[in-house]
């Protein structure tokens, strides 16, 4: 079949960021710095904002919580930039009513993750996302990250599934590029890289942009490499790329989980962040000495 370019297929933007949820130092839910915190990342770069996904601690948020939290966000960015909000659990009745309650506080879509634990064979996962993209009226981004979920969605999976016309696009995680290219060459599914090594690569071969967890300390440098890439620069982009890799690599690579790095290095940067909920535990002193200094060597370049 013959695809859509790239930058036609973009219904969520390009450069987004997997924000974080900022918590008080009680551990309740900090709506005035989810507004604080979504208004610079859109000054600074981001045309779209993934809320309550995993680096949004989505696991231990109440679906009460991520209702204010949509609700409170689309207030503070209005539509300068696009909303989607994880509604994906283990459980397809709760995945519908979630997704139903983001459309009412105004998400733009919804993130879908693959169902977890129980690990559900393709023919499952199919009907899943199929039920979760017909109950609502939003447009539905698929979350394909095996190494957390048990299970993948494998990409014969994701070619049927293209031709629901509300499911418009995956957050990538998969770690099988050949795979997602299989996918790109097939469907005008918008792809996005949920893997911040991946931004460029997968830019370079048709994504429509990336979901970033990076993003959340530095998004203008994660906007600046898909910049670099659009203007035709794509030694710079590669540069840009390499320049990042350090702090992805302590971000998203060291040992904890991006939200842990992420709220440690926005606190020490002066953003709303709070603390994670339990069973996360902070960050240390000395891990979060080294997130300040591969920050500062990055944005001092």
């Amino acid at each position: 079949m013959t695809t859509t370019p790239a930058t036609t297929r973009r219904p969520f933007g390009r450069t987004l960021c997997a924000m974080i949820t900022p918590f008080t130092e009680e551990g309740a839910l900090d709506l005035d710095g989810a507004r604080e915190l979504a208004e610079w990342l859109v000054a600074e770069g981001c045309d779209g904002l993934v809320l309550n996904g995993t680096t949004g601690e989505s696991p231990t948020t109440t679906d009460a919580e991520k209702t204010e939290l949509v609700a409170a966000v689309r207030e503070a960015v209005g539509d300068r930039a696009s909303l989607v909000t994880g509604v994906g659990t283990a459980d397809t009745r709760h995945t519908v009513e979630l997704a139903r309650a983001a459309e009412k506080a105004g998400a733009d879509g919804v993130l879908v993750v693959t169902p977890y634990y129980s690990r559900p064979p393709q023919e499952a996962l199919e009907a899943h996302f199929r039920q979760v993209a017909d109950a609502s009226g939003l447009p539905v981004m698929l979350y394909d990250i095996p190494g957390r979920t048990g299970t993948r969605i494998e990409p014969r999976t994701v070619i049927r599934l293209a031709e629901h016309p509300r499911i418009v696009a995956v957050k990538d995680c998969s770690y099988d590029f050949l795979g997602t290219q299989k996918v790109l060459a097939h469907t005008d599914l918008a792809y996005y890289a949920g893997c911040d090594e991946h931004v460029l690569a997968l830019y370079a071969v048709g994504a429509a942009g990336c979901v970033s967890t990076v993003a959340n300390a530095v998004p203008g440098r994660i906007a600046a490499i898909l910049d670099a890439f659009d203007a035709g620069d794509t030694a710079r982009a590669a540069e840009l790329q390499l320049r990042a890799a350090p702090l992805i690599e302590a971000m998203m690579a060291a040992g904890l989980p991006g939200t842990v790095t992420a709220k440690a290095l926005l606190a020490r940067l002066g953003h709303p962040a709070g603390p994670v909920r339990a069973p996360l535990l902070p960050a240390d002193c000395e891990r979060t000495d080294d997130l300040l200094t591969r920050y500062k060597q990055l944005t001092t370049t």
